[in-house]
Order: structure tokens, then C-alpha cells, then sequence
């Protein structure tokens, strides 16, 4: 099992900025080239006023800050440079779509798009799109909006792949404003199935790939989550990978770099459970040896030993 894959959280609003230059995220992409990492994924090009390049659909149609540094080129360049696939993340209002107005959500984002592709359609490292909406279960119009903003991403780009990464609505599926790491009970096996079953059913053709969050339940339930995961993403012709998590969500403090035992043992379930490729969030705060957190560096170590013991053993 591999991490093929990771966002970029540069819009966030519960993980601290590291305030990196193009300096620093140069030598990052340097690090996950080495880590074996072929593609990034920006995690949203804007979350409410806050967004990621000089856009002129959200500063005047949302009233956004306009940034400092257009990190989607920036992105788009390195990744040219250090050959990855980059996916555009598309924009969350943090208001429309949490308030049951969907179409909204996907108005705005279409006019996104259409900027987006216009400005950076050109760039060989443009190589696919990614709806930040997450979701766990079957609410609302989420069918509807997935499926129509996976199209028009598809329509536009000229079939450009289309990337989800829901979460499972477990026992650990609760809010980072609480010290609680998890609640008394999570969603059942059958339950997740049905809503997902729909889910999927509604966005084929739609959406190409789904990597579903792997920190929200129980390690001792993971594997079958994975299993059903995979069963129905098979059923819908859906790439299936794991989002390997690279954060702990045990503990009060959210969030710090993941135990490497326990990333371990996911990336284990995760290939028992017959995947091959996984993503992560995220590198660059939880495995970097630059990142602000001094252990994530220790856990780059700790995943390039298991790399090259994965090298010998072939």
C-alpha cells in the first residue's frame, strides 16, 4: 500500500497556515516526490472571503479577499516541475449548500470553473477536479449537486476526472470545537450501504474517483467499511482509493501528526480490503520534514523505511 496522492490545505479554517513562500513549497514538493507522491489535491480554492488566487467571480459576486500570491498557479507550476497531477478544488461558500440552497452552491461554482479553465486549462499538470462539499450521508439535494458540478467539471475539461472524499459517519465523526474525540455510536454497516448506494447510483458518470475518509470509525471496524466501500464503488464503475488520514483524531488536541503504528495498520486494512492506491490528509502539516509539527518530519522517516523495505521485499 502506497500514498499515490495528497491535498493541499492552504484554505483552512481548523489546521494553522505554515505560511510558506514558493520556496518552501518547492522543497515540500521535493519531499513527496521522494515519498512517492504523483498527485495534490487542492483541498478548496476558497472557503467563504477566503480564497487561493485573484478570482474575479468571488471577490465581486462574494466579496473575497483578493490573496497576495496566486497559489493555483503556483501549484500548477511546481507540480509541472516536479511531474504530479494537479486537481482543482472547487470553492466552498460555507453558507449556500449548509443551508439546503444547493443550486446556489453549484451556480457559483460553475462560474468558478468556467474562470478556472479559461485561466489554467493550458497547464499539462491540470489533471482533474475535486468537489470540496463533503458529506457522510444521503442529505438534501448532495446527489444533485455532486452530480450536476461533476459534469460540468467533465463538460469543460474535456472529461478531465472528477475526485470526491466523503467521511464516514462514525463514532469519531464529531466536531474539532469540542475536546471529545468520539460519541457513543456511528452509523451501522447497512445504513452507510443504502445511503451510499444511492449516493453512487445518482453520480455515475459523473464522478470518476472516491476516496472516503478513513478516521471516523474504529479501528477494528475500518476493514469492513473498506470492504463496503469498495463493493459498491465497483458496482457504479468508481475508482476506489483510500484517504489514509495522516492526523490523529484520538486525541484532544486536534490536530497533531498520526502515530505511525496506526497509519500502518490502516494502509494494512486498506490493502487487505483489495485497494491499491490511497491519498492523504495531509502531507505537507502531518508528514513533512518542514512542517511546523516537529513529529510529522519523524513520520516521513518512519513511511520512507517502509518504502524501501516494500523495495526489497519485491
Amino acid at each position: 500500500m502506497r500514498i499515490k496522492g495528497t491535498f493541499l490545505d492552504e484554505i483552512s479554517h481548523d489546521i494553522p497556515h505554515q505560511n510558506w513562500s514558493e520556496v518552501e513549497w518547492d522543497r515540500d514538493f521535493e519531499y513527496m516526490s521522494k515519498a512517492g507522491i504523483e498527485m495534490v489535491i487542492l483541498i478548496r480554492c476558497g472557503y467563504r472571503r477566503w480564497i487561493t488566487f485573484d478570482s474575479n467571480v468571488l471577490t465581486e459576486r462574494e466579496g473575497c479577499y483578493r490573496p497576495s500570491v496566486d497559489l493555483v498557479e503556483m501549484f500548477l507550476r511546481l507540480s509541472e516541475k516536479w511531474n504530479m497531477k494537479f486537481f482543482f478544488g472547487l470553492y466552498d461558500s460555507g453558507k449556500y449548500w449548509d443551508a439546503g440552497e444547493y443550486e446556489k452552491e453549484v451556480e457559483i461554482n460553475k462560474m468558478v470553473i468556467d474562470e478556472v479553465w479559461s485561466r489554467y486549462g493550458s497547464y499539462s499538470s491540470f489533471g482533474g477536479w475535486y468537489i470540496s462539499q463533503e458529506c457522510s450521508r444521503k442529505i438534501g439535494n448532495i446527489v444533485g449537486m455532486y452530480a450536476q458540478l461533476g459534469l460540468y467539471c467533465k463538460s469543460v475539461s474535456s472529461g478531465l476526472p472528477v475526485l470526491i472524499s466523503p467521511y464516514i459517519d462514525g463514532k469519531k465523526s464529531i466536531s474539532q470545537y469540542t475536546s471529545k474525540t468520539e460519541r457513543e455510536s456511528g452509523v451501522s454497516i447497512e445504513d452507510h450501504y443504502e445511503d451510499w448506494n444511492r449516493i453512487f447510483a445518482g453520480i455515475k458518470g459523473a464522478v470518476d474517483i472516491v476516496a472516503f475518509q478513513d478516521g471516523h470509525v474504529d479501528y477494528d471496524q475500518l476493514k469492513d467499511f473498506l470492504e463496503v466501500n469498495k463493493k459498491l464503488a465497483d458496482k457504479y464503475g468508481l475508482e476506489c482509493w483510500t484517504n489514509t488520514e495522516t492526523f490523529d483524531r484520538d486525541m484532544p488536541i486536534k490536530f497533531l501528526p498520526i502515530k505511525w503504528d496506526k497509519l500502518l495498520l490502516k494502509m494494512g486494512l486498506a490493502s487487505e480490503a483489495g485497494y491499491s492506491n490511497a491519498i492523504t490528509f495531509e502531507f505537507s502539516h502531518f508528514m513533512s520534514p518542514q512542517s511546523a509539527y516537529i513529529q510529522a518530519g519523524h513520520l516521513y522517516n518512519r513511511y520512507i523505511e517502509y518504502l524501501s523495505n516494500l523495495e526489497k521485499s519485491k
